[in-house]
């Protein structure tokens, strides 16, 4: 499923940032009450309804900005609007409604998208009382919430689970392969696109950052139609400059939510670097199909090494184990026909249902060589297993209690799975329940 993203904006210092915290579940954002302290967005994936969803903090909006740092924090703000799915507007209740309130609302309502209207630092009774002022805001009932106390938060989200429309399966089916060509700047992912298609049809640059959005590209492949998405080179958080480059990441991120399959580029010429398994985690955390592609090979001066190259990939990407490996040169077109076929593969390979009377026997030999440990007196019973879904195949168990289910016995079955059916490139989305319950 495609998952929704809400973004939260407002003027400077009203609290986005503590907000964001709150509802992230832990402080990934800087919090100070120096206004303007976020200057590049944070996101985070936040539980919601029966899976999840992007939450994005963003840079405080003046709306006469006086620097060109502020235009630069005013334009990626911009870009997490247009490509939000919903807004949260926060404003806060010691400072009242503001000009800068009054602008920013009418500025959201031209925009036409969902609105949660939250007022923030409501601790007591009386500021609760205050928050009737910013039904002139035109925006539907205030929220008031303290994101630093935790109140109100809740009912915000519910809110939120009223303006979101109902998540609908992708139409894969229709849609054929999303292949989104991800990895740090300045690995060859654009040419390698290029490659891949036989012509240029995205700039090719020496210096990195020369793509700053997502690029669609639609293309059949063996009889196949496959969409081509190339996205900006994504960076640590951390080393995410000021301007253009600053709102780039969330396009990336946003690309590789709307892939099925994501070829991740690395640079053959260097090391595994700290910004590549970063760019890994963004894949993991979005359960897509990957393939590692180590590009540049031809000038690595390691072409008959591949063996060391796959086990450092391994080592050092251990999180996407799952995961070929495939050696190119964009530059050259050597690998790239091998790159396109195992894609298609692993997507193929991530929609692929399990029969229930396959699925019983290998659960049942698992548990016959392998039972599962307990915690104490108590012991963890498993009862059955159901395939969900497909792209990520995603497997629910019965279990008597799955607080009991530890992460080594949850390798154990994902590890009996993949060597029964395959699942080359995927990840295995396991659901541990009982009736009412779920981890």
């Amino acid at each position: 499923m495609a998952r929704p993203l809400v973004a939260i904006v407002g003027r400077p210092n009203v609290g986005k940032s503590t907000l964001f915290n709150r509802l992230a579940g832990q402080p990934l954002a800087i919090v100070s009450d120096v206004p303007g302290t976020t200057r590049d967005r944070v996101t985070s994936t936040v539980p919601f309804r029966d899976g999840s969803l992007i939450l994005v903090d963003t840079g405080g909006i003046e709306t006469a900005p006086a620097s060109n740092l502020w235009e630069q924090v005013r334009a990626q703000v911009e870009i997490a609007l247009n490509d939000s799915d919903a807004i949260i507007f926060l404003t806060d209740v010691v400072d009242g409604v503001t000009p800068s309130d009054i602008a920013i609302a009418q500025s959201l309502r031209e925009r036409g998208k969902p609105i949660a209207l939250a007022v923030n630092k409501v601790d007591n009774p009386r500021r609760e009382l205050d928050t009737t002022e910013f039904y002139s805001l035109g925006l539907g009932d205030p929220l008031p919430i303290s994101a630093y106390h935790n109140l109100g938060v809740r009912d915000l989200l519910s809110r939120l689970d009223e303006l979101l429309p109902e998540q609908a399966d992708d139409e894969e089916d229709e849609a054929g392969l999303r292949l989104a060509i991800v990895g740090r700047p300045n690995v060859g992912k654009s040419m390698l696109l290029n490659s891949i298609l036989g012509h240029e049809r995205v700039i090719v640059s020496d210096m990195p950052g020369t793509t700053r959005d997502a690029v669609d590209i639609p293309f059949t492949f063996d009889d196949e139609l496959v969409t081509l998405i190339d996205t900006a080179g994504l960076r640590r958080r951390g080393r995410i400059e000021q301007g253009i480059e600053q709102y780039s990441v969330l396009r990336a991120v946003r690309a590789i939510e709307r892939s099925n399959v994501c070829l991740l580029v690395i640079d053959g010429m260097e090391s595994i670097t700290a910004q590549d398994t970063h760019v890994a985690g963004y894949v993991t955390d979005a359960y897509k199909g990957v393939v590692v592609v180590v590009n540049k090979w031809d000038m690595a001066g390691q072409e008959t090494d591949t063996e060391w190259m796959e086990s450092e990939v391994r080592r050092r990407l251990r999180f996407v184990s799952h995961a070929p490996v495939r050696f190119t040169s964009a530059l050259t077109g050597a690998g790239v026909l091998e790159v396109m076929e195992t894609a298609l593969h692993v997507y193929e390979q991530g929609r692929k249902m399990v029969s229930r009377g396959a699925l019983d026997r290998t659960l049942m030999n698992a548990l016959s060589e392998h039972l599962p440990s307990g915690r104490g007196r108590r012991s963890l019973k498993v009862f059955r297993m159901y395939q969900k879904g497909v792209s990520p195949p995603t497997f629910v168990t019965f279990v008597n209690n799955p607080e009991l289910v530890h992460f080594s016995y949850q390798r154990y079955l994902e590890n009996r799975l993949r060597s029964a059916f395959g699942f080359a490139g995927n990840p295995i989305h396991l659901i541990f329940s009982t009736r009412g319950r779920r981890r």
